[in-house]
């Protein structure tokens, strides 16, 4: 997998990719350019075979603050209608690109997570958190719509139509227990644990079933638009065809064997 990027840390170890946004004295914004990079990254990811699970990791105390208000803020609001569709249909790219890469994601949060940050934080397959992470869709606040990179899609499914409803209206932050509550973290750890308890996540996923994998983060995100029928024959099709992959073998052997199977993703 390619790690020399420019607008964001990378590292790949053990079948894991840690990236982190690089700009820990702003708190981590979006610029125009790490925007594309990150959605070419995750793009191309989806045909890596040496990455299993990917953790998008905080840098210097924080997450991300979103959008660059410098960088980005300020050329939009000179931007034309076509100039600025161009932008919000990138940004969205990158959320498609998350979702399409194949590879579960777990967002790890520390501090803030605003704006395009806290939909980057969304869009991830699995979400880790310290007392201090603070998450807010803003964009209300700054005269946009909640409706941005797919909000208004993908947050009521984690948390519920009327608690997503009140974070996209009002813009206000949601704390690390109200989120745990409401399921938009799986688990809150002090500061100190936080990458490791994403990278036991990570762990967990990358030594498991790499295809099989594949395959549940593709079925979770192709059912939100299928009926219950659909689903089930859909799901029905995607594990036969995990079954005639070698890692089910592998499992099967490993149970007879009264051993821990040990998969090869394939």
């Amino acid at each position: 997998m390619r790690t020399d990027v420019t607008h964001f840390r990378c590292a790949v170890e053990d079948g894991i990719a840690t990236i982190a946004l690089d700009r820990p004295e702003r708190k981590n914004p979006l610029t125009f350019d790490s925007y594309a990079e990150l959605r070419d990254w995750f793009r191309d990811l989806a045909y890596d075979d040496e990455v299993k699970a990917v953790i998008f990791a905080p840098n210097g105390g924080n997450f991300s603050s979103g959008g660059d208000v410098h960088d980005i803020i300020g050329p939009l609001t000179k931007m034309s209608m076509k100039e600025l569709l161009t932008f919000t249909r990138m940004t969205g790219d990158l959320v498609k690109a998350m979702i399409g890469c194949g590879k579960p994601v777990v967002a790890a949060v520390d501090g803030i997570c605003a704006g395009a940050g806290a939909i980057i934080a969304m869009a991830a397959d699995l979400r880790v958190a310290t007392p201090e992470a603070k998450v807010a869709f803003l964009f209300n606040r700054v005269g946009l719509a909640g409706c941005d990179m797919g909000a208004c899609a993908i947050l009521p499914r984690i948390i519920g139509q009327g608690r997503a409803a009140e974070l996209l209206y009002l813009g206000r932050s949601m704390g690390a227990e109200e989120g745990l509550a409401w399921g938009f973290w799986n688990r809150v750890v002090p500061a100190a644990d936080l990458m490791d308890a994403a990278g036991d996540l990570a762990g967990r996923i990358a030594a498991g079933p790499g295809f099989a994998n594949m395959m549940t983060k593709t079925m979770l995100a192709q059912e939100w638009s299928m009926t219950i029928d659909q689903a089930i024959e859909a799901e029905a099709q995607a594990q036969a065809i995990c079954m005639q992959g070698q890692d089910f073998r592998r499992a099967y052997e490993a149970f007879v064997a009264k051993e821990k199977p040990v998969f090869q993703g394939d």
